[in-house]
């Protein structure tokens, strides 16, 4: 059988959210499925070992590459698709533009969210209720799988010592309101220094504000940290494997760690808590003097580093 996917969110995370509903369908059919999502999931540098993908297409509606946008992109990609002759298709979205597309190009059984319903969709509950139409029960507990003979390599490439407790700090984020400031991962570097024998993996994109964070916390602890800005998530993953434990802020790396079965400290401040909170590797924080977080929560500021090491302790220990 030859099953198509449609995940069209954006994010990293929000593709690695997916990925339990994506291999509960290739088990149910027993085949893998192709994937249709957005390039900006970088989705290929993380899921080159997961069977149950035969392929990804990138569905290319952006800025860079509009080629799927509009009456001729509607046309181009029902092409794509029908060349591939599906026979079911599994859209994670209320997209009247899939749903026609996916007909017209003669996919006999399509499973979509409801029509017009995008507006107070729940990531995973949206996508849990569109499987239970196939009697599938998925829980997102997300896994994301290495080589390990990469692993190693990675953990002697490197040259850091065995004793030290390898931490990645994920300070980067998709947008301004998500990056915790310097000061707050600066404080709990000087907090755990004090007590264990670590080295720091700073994780961050190349965006302004992202460096200008990295660039700080390097002038007061370049010793203690390796940056990873100049690493592809591909080259990042294994690194991440061998880290002890994650505190990221709300980013592609909180994702990517839990889903390496990496205990991660997931800073929320303002997205909802669900996004750090799904699976059983995360640990949320949440502002000081707030009950929970969701969209314009603006709680950066109020991120207690005191909070992240009692936790870090917890954890490790």
């Amino acid at each position: 059988m030859n099953i198509l996917v449609i995940q069209n969110r954006m994010g990293i995370g929000d593709m690695v959210i997916f990925l339990p509903f994506v291999e509960a369908i290739s088990k149910k059919y027993n085949t893998p499925v192709t994937l249709l999502i957005k390039e900006s999931t970088k989705a290929k540098e993380y899921t080159d070992n997961l069977k149950y993908i035969k392929e990804i297409i990138y569905l290319k509606r952006d800025n860079k590459n509009n080629q799927h946008n509009g009456i001729l992109g509607f046309f181009r990609l029902k092409k794509e698709i029908k060349e591939r002759l599906f026979e079911k298709v599994f859209i994670f979205n209320s997209s009247l533009r899939y749903r026609m597309i996916c007909k017209m190009a003669g996919i006999q059984s399509i499973y979509q969210y409801p029509l017009f319903e995008k507006k107070e969709q729940h990531v995973i509950k949206a996508a849990q209720r569109l499987l239970n139409k196939v009697n599938l029960n998925v829980e997102s507990n997300p896994q994301i799988k290495i080589d390990e003979s990469i692993v190693k390599f990675s953990n002697q490439n490197i040259s850091i010592s065995k004793k030290k407790i390898k931490i990645l700090l994920g300070i980067g984020g998709s947008g301004p309101t998500k990056r915790i400031p310097a000061e707050k991962f600066k404080k709990f570097i000087s907090l755990a220094i004090k007590n264990y024998d670590c080295i720091f993996y700073l994780a961050t994109g190349k965006n302004e504000e992202e460096q200008i964070i990295l660039n700080d916390i390097l002038s007061s602890y370049k010793k203690y940290c390796m940056p990873l800005d100049n690493y592809s998530i591909s080259e990042i993953l294994p690194i991440i494997k061998n880290c002890k434990i994650s505190i990221c802020n709300d980013s592609s790396f909180s994702h990517l760690s839990s889903a390496l079965n990496i205990p991660t400290i997931v800073l929320m401040c303002d997205t909802p808590l669900l996004y750090g909170s799904y699976s059983p590797n995360m640990y949320p924080i949440i502002p000081d003097g707030m009950e929970s977080v969701s969209h314009n929560s603006m709680g950066k500021e109020k991120i207690n580093p005191e909070k992240i090491y009692e936790k870090f302790k917890s954890i490790i220990n």
